[in-house]
Order: C-alpha cells, then sequence, then structure tokens
C-alpha cells in the first residue's frame, strides 16, 4: 500500500508505509504467527485460523502489497517469511521524534493499569494447642479482659460484638491501649475472628487478623490460633514465639489455676525458637505492642 498526497495521487509516494496492514486483527495474527516461527506455509497458517483458505490467502495478499511478508516458491508450495524492515523503520520514523524513553514509561503505566494485580503471599502462622477444659471457659479466658490481664500481661476489653472495637490495655491502671483493632466475627464459644495491630486500624481486607477456633473433644478442647496477613517475615518470626508463649500461659491458667512461674515470652528468643540470635523481648512478648509483634 502507498501513501498519496492530495495534489500527487497518481503518482505513489516514495515514502512507503504499512501501517494500514496492521489494522486487521487476523493480519496481526498472522504476522505473529510468523514472528514465532519463521518461514510456513499456506496450510500452516491457514490452520492457526478459523476461516476459508480464500480468505487467509487474501489477508496474505494485503501483507505481501504492504511489504510486510515475501512468499517463496519451493515446488508446489509456496513458504511465506516475515520481512522486518518495514516494522523496523517505523518507530525510526513515527516515535522516535515523540521521546522514546518517555513513552515507555506511559506504557508501562497502561500496562500496569490494565493487567490485573498479582496478589502478593503474605505470612501466615498457625498454632494449635490442647487444653483440659471445656469450651465455654476457653472462650471465657480469650475475652475476660480481667483473665487475659493475667495470663497475658495486658487486658483485652471489648463487648465482643461483631464490627465492634476491641483494645489491648495496660494494667497499671492507666487505660492506655497498645494495640487492638475491630471484631469481625464472635461465636460462642468456639470462634472468634479480630483484626490485630494499631488500635485505630481499619479493617480492610489485608489487615492482620487473628483466628481462634475451639473444638471440643470429651474433656478437652483444640485451640487453633490462625494469624494471617503478617506484614513480613520479621513478623512471622515475632509471632512465632509470641503466641506459644501466650497460649501456654493460657494453658496453665485453664488446667491448674495458676499462670507460669515465669513469663514465657521473657524467655530469650533465640531458646524459643531452637537456634542462636539476639534476645528479642520485646518483640516476642505478648504484652508488647501488638503491631509491632503481629503486625
Amino acid at each position: 500500500m502507498y501513501v498519496r498526497s492530495g495534489r500527487e495521487a497518481s503518482t505513489p509516494c516514495l515514502c512507503f508505509c504499512p501501517l494500514p496492514a496492521f489494522a486487521d486483527p487476523t493480519r496481526r495474527r498472522l504476522l505473529d504467527s510468523l514472528r514465532r516461527e519463521d518461514g510456513q506455509t499456506l496450510g500452516q497458517l491457514c490452520a492457526q485460523l478459523a476461516m476459508t483458505r480464500q480468505s487467509v490467502t487474501q489477508h496474505i495478499g494485503v501483507l505481501q502489497e504492504a511489504n510486510l511478508v515475501n512468499a517463496v516458491r519451493r515446488g508446489r508450495e509456496k513458504w511465506h517469511y516475515l520481512n522486518p524492515v518495514p516494522i523496523h523503520e517505523l518507530p525510526q520514523r513515527w516515535i522516535a521524534a515523540f521521546e522514546e524513553p518517555r513513552l515507555r514509561v506511559l506504557d508501562g503505566i497502561r500496562r500496569q493499569a490494565e493487567e490485573p494485580q498479582m496478589n502478593v503471599a503474605r505470612p501466615t502462622f498457625v498454632y494449635v494447642t490442647y487444653i483440659h477444659a471445656t469450651p465455654e471457659r476457653v472462650w471465657e479466658a480469650l475475652t475476660d479482659a480481667d483473665l487475659t490481664g493475667t495470663y497475658w500481661g495486658h487486658r483485652n476489653v471489648s463487648d465482643w460484638r461483631p464490627g465492634s472495637r476491641w483494645e489491648h490495655q495496660r494494667t497499671d491502671g492507666s487505660g492506655i491501649a497498645d494495640g487492638g483493632g475491630t471484631i469481625l466475627e464472635a461465636t460462642p464459644p468456639t470462634r472468634l475472628v479480630m483484626t490485630f495491630g494499631d488500635v485505630d486500624a481499619e479493617a480492610g481486607p489485608d489487615a492482620s487478623t487473628v483466628t481462634f477456633l475451639i473444638e471440643p473433644h470429651r474433656d478437652i478442647v483444640r485451640l487453633t490460633v490462625t494469624h494471617v496477613n503478617l506484614p513480613s517475615d520479621d513478623d512471622f518470626e515475632a509471632v512465632s514465639a509470641g503466641w506459644p508463649a501466650v497460649m501456654a500461659n493460657l494453658k496453665s491458667l485453664l488446667e491448674t489455676g495458676r499462670v507460669l512461674p515465669q513469663a514465657p515470652w521473657e524467655m530469650p528468643a533465640a531458646q524459643q525458637n531452637g537456634h542462636d540470635g539476639t534476645e528479642r523481648t520485646d518483640s516476642t512478648r505478648p504484652d508488647a505492642d501488638p503491631a509491632a509483634r503481629n503486625g
């Protein structure tokens, strides 16, 4: 195809333009096919398209006229090859003048806006313990402010209704909350779900969330703690020490009437996790700021 000016309509312009050949999606598919595997027969190209041989031949004719495809006869068959020269000349003539680096940035923004965002997997922590107690007693231990203050070092204060806020308050009478969140689900005495972080943090889909699942079996219960959407691997390591310490103290209180003789979260993190390292008492102790400990 040629570009003709109005005054010289009878004379082909020396500036060849293959752009119109790209307008049809079928022709673009043919070009993509030859880009992937250069040198194909008409039969091979037809096999990739849901149309008649005559229609494919017409599209190939347009591409040949635009000098984008060359055909070479071998015996009784024609082999088709991609001609990259006109394609290479397009950006040199039409794009370079418009600051190609800037256009690449704009194209990257467009692609990012149009393509679906991949969900980045965030760490999840799961802890299971078995307690000689009733489900009602375990539920009370998780939701009673005075009991949580006994084994956790902070009082968890809330009306424990879905949508309500909860606060992780200090036991010194100051009423200061070092963390908290929102109650997402409360089904006594079997299931409690709440966000876990800063007091005023929004309860969005990416919020750090803890689920307590209480499953009875005769005289015991299985308590499963699942903490999802942890912000980082460091937070995962912190809760891997913090939650077992809290649950061990809760288990001791319900089964013996007393908490452990030493606060389990005061044990150096290296001993809790079974490897050498620096003691991280502030980040692993359950009465520290939940935002710093559990996200």
